[in-house]
Formats: C-alpha cells, sequence, structure tokens
C-alpha cells in the first residue's frame, strides 16, 4: 500500500513538472506551421469579401458616385494647376481618382475594423488569440488579410474609371502596387488599433462620424493642398499632419511612376506607430483588451 501509494505519488510529481516544463517551454512551431496559420487567415478574409456581394458593390458604388457626379459638379469650380506629379493641366476627375482610391482603402480597414468587433462579440476572437502563435504575427496576418481584399477593391474600380477616360500611364497600375500595400498597411494598423477600443458594434457609427470622414475631408484627397491654404492657413497645417493625406499624395504620385519620398517616410513612421500600438492594445496583460476583460485578457 506504501508502495502503490509513493509511485501514485511520484506519477502526480511527474506530470506536475511535465506540465510546468510545457508552460514554460511551449512546444517550437515550425515555419509550415506559421504559412499554414497566415494562409488560412489571410485566405479567409478574401473569401468573406467574395462571398459578400453587397460589400463588393458599396465598395465600388461610393466612389463611383464621387467620380460621376461630384466630380462633373465640381469641374468648373476646383480648378488644378500644373503641380506634381502632373506635367500638364488635368482635369478633376483625374486629379480626385488617387483620393479615392485612397477613400476605398479607407472604408476597407474600418469595415476590417468592424469584423474585428464583431468577432470579439461572437466569441471567434477568443479562439486565434489563444493559439500558440505570437499574437503579433496574428494580428500582422489578418492586417495582410485585409490588405489584400483592398486590392482586390481598387483595381475593380480602376477597371470601371478606365472607361471614363481616367487613363494613367500603362507601367502606372503596376508602380501603384507598392504603394497600395504600404498605405493599406497603415489605415488597417490605424483601424486594428480602434477595433481594441470600440467594445459594441453600436459605438462604430460614432467611429464613422469622428475618425473617416475628418481624415477624408481634412486631407488632399478632394482638392488641392494648395487651395485650402488660400482659405485657411490652419486647416492647411492640419490636412498636412492627417496620416490620410500623406497616403493619397504616395498613391498619386505612385500612379504616375514617381515617388513623394516625404509622404513615404510619413507613411512609414505612421504604420509602425499604429502598428505597435495595435500591438499593444492586444497585450493580454498591458494593452486596453486585457484592461476590459477582453477575449484573451486570462491567456
Amino acid at each position: 500500500m506504501s508502495l502503490q501509494g509513493t509511485t501514485t505519488g511520484a506519477g502526480v510529481a511527474a506530470a506536475r513538472s511535465s506540465a510546468s516544463a510545457w508552460d514554460m517551454d511551449p512546444p517550437r512551431l515550425g515555419p509550415l506551421a506559421y504559412y499554414t496559420c497566415f494562409k488560412g487567415i489571410v485566405w479567409r478574409e478574401v473569401l468573406r469579401y467574395l462571398h459578400q456581394r453587397e460589400r463588393f458593390l458599396s465598395a465600388l458604388v461610393r466612389p463611383l458616385v464621387w467620380l460621376f457626379i461630384f466630380a462633373a459638379g465640381f469641374r468648373q469650380t476646383l480648378g488644378v494647376s500644373i503641380i506634381p506629379p502632373y506635367e500638364t493641366y488635368v482635369l478633376y476627375e483625374v486629379f480626385i481618382t488617387p483620393g479615392l482610391i485612397g477613400m476605398i482603402q479607407l472604408f476597407n480597414a474600418m469595415q476590417s475594423s468592424l469584423s474585428m468587433v464583431y468577432d470579439r462579440e461572437t466569441g471567434a476572437m477568443r479562439t486565434l488569440l489563444v493559439s500558440p502563435f505570437p499574437r503579433s504575427f496574428l494580428l500582422l496576418s489578418k492586417l495582410v488579410g485585409g490588405v489584400a481584399v483592398s486590392l482586390l477593391q481598387v483595381y475593380a474600380f480602376l477597371a470601371v474609371a478606365y472607361f471614363w477616360e481616367i487613363e494613367p500611364p500603362l507601367y502606372g497600375y503596376f508602380t501603384l502596387l507598392p504603394a497600395l500595400i504600404l498605405s493599406g498597411l497603415m489605415l488597417g494598423s490605424l483601424a486594428l488599433f480602434m477595433s481594441s477600443v470600440i467594445r459594441q458594434l453600436e459605438n462604430f457609427a460614432g467611429v464613422m462620424n469622428f475618425v473617416i470622414f475628418p481624415m477624408f475631408f481634412a486631407s488632399s484627397a478632394l482638392y488641392p493642398l494648395w487651395r485650402v491654404k488660400e482659405s485657411s492657413v490652419l486647416l492647411y497645417h492640419v490636412c498636412q499632419l492627417n496620416p490620410f493625406s500623406h497616403a493619397v499624395e504616395l498613391i498619386r504620385f505612385a500612379l504616375y511612376g514617381q515617388v513623394n519620398w516625404i509622404s513615404l517616410a510619413a507613411v512609414l513612421g505612421f504604420t509602425a506607430a499604429f502598428l505597435g500600438g495595435a500591438i499593444y492594445a492586444y497585450n493580454p496583460s498591458k494593452g486596453l483588451i486585457g484592461r476590459r476583460g477582453g477575449p484573451g485578457a486570462g491567456a
């Protein structure tokens, strides 16, 4: 009896020791596991987008309304002088096309933020965040998935705009891609951070009013900044500090095979800041999610 008790005690101690060793030294995940996880998260975002036809149509209708209706009305009012990267006078439709591309990416990023809040309420995010993969890797994978969706939306918009005589140089469709990826990462990182602040789906409308629209209208998306400076110097400086302005200018120059180095540096800096803030916010012990007892807070 004593021998059996000793054996049982030794087994329990060994099991506890094994569990402690497991907690202290989790199993290492190889490159194949990371690739499989990354592909699964990105593909899930793309499939979710492809299966939501209403989202595809709304992503196209919004910028097309600005291109076909508002641009026609403002063409005579908002003249555009010869400013880089343009080498001649351009129609107002041509000028606002990069801004409308940025609009597509901005609203797509906010849709990704909405899906994060929805996944948190339904518990789907808890399953994701308690996986053995680093949270930073999971958030980056979801961010890349959102960027991939925005690329599909942008090139679909450009295909329609082509028949409206919006014809950038052919090489512009290729040089535009890196700018779209960088601007998409910046706006998506901002959306990730915002998703940690939004507590309920009902609060998303407020975010639309107080974040998205000010960012869009206080930028160079719809009018050149020199015209803004003529009417309000204060608003001009606000537009210059707006991250969305730099994203639009990066897209504008890339569409003509050029690089706006100031906007490039600003986009990279804002991306690092927003992504760092999102990773910190989703930290279970330090971030906003952990403080509010969100998914994975006790993991």
